[in-house]
């Protein structure tokens, strides 16, 4: 049996519809995931005018699971990599002993 796993996707709006271009991974625990996809900036009406969209997705048996996404502007997607980035490391680094 395979590890259920979390993932932020971020996607870019082109012409031919949406492209994904990076992705980080955020481990295995849901509250955790969801925890920091709560904190994320932006706005949960998507639609086809979004121009940046990030994705939870969660990986269950080898298969993705589009749990919630946001769309947001180029200024809150950098603040949401500055929360993405400083959480996962709380997460890898800062471990409760």
């Amino acid at each position: 049996m395979k590890q259920t796993t979390f993932y932020i996707v971020l996607n870019l709006r082109t012409c031919d519809g949406y492209e994904s271009f990076g992705k980080f991974f955020i481990g295995n625990n849901r509250k955790f995931a969801t925890g920091i996809f709560t904190q994320l900036k932006g706005k949960t009406n998507v639609n086809e005018n979004s121009a940046l969209q990030l994705d939870l997705m969660e990986t269950i048996n080898g298969l993705p699971v589009n749990i919630q996404m946001i769309s947001c502007s180029l200024e809150e997607l950098a603040e949401n990599c500055k929360i993405i980035t400083k959480e996962t490391f709380k997460l890898f680094n800062l471990k409760e002993t």
